[in-house]
């Protein structure tokens, strides 16, 4: 692997980064990551209508109640974020 290559990987990996929130960086730190897991998954069963059903039907709720459930749930979807140590 050329030194070309290596900066080629890097510069690819922050665009990436930069394009996308929920792809992580070296600085992340565990809550972090955990709420972009967790918002990503409730986007994704809201955005997917079979799954959205197949939730409703799960939980005998309303598609539109499972819906806004789901959103409620997208704002803390970890808790509140623990406190930060001072430096």
């Amino acid at each position: 692997m050329q030194a070309s290559d290596r900066f080629n990987i890097n510069s690819q990996l922050e665009h990436l980064q930069a394009k996308y929130v929920g792809t992580g960086h070296a600085d992340l730190n565990r809550f972090e990551w955990a709420v972009n897991i967790q918002r990503d998954s409730y986007a994704s069963y809201v955005g997917h209508y079979p799954l959205l059903a197949y939730f409703a039907v799960a939980e005998n709720e309303s598609i539109g109640r499972e819906r806004y459930n789901f959103m409620q749930k997208m704002l803390l979807p970890c808790g509140y974020p623990p406190e930060k140590e001072e430096e």
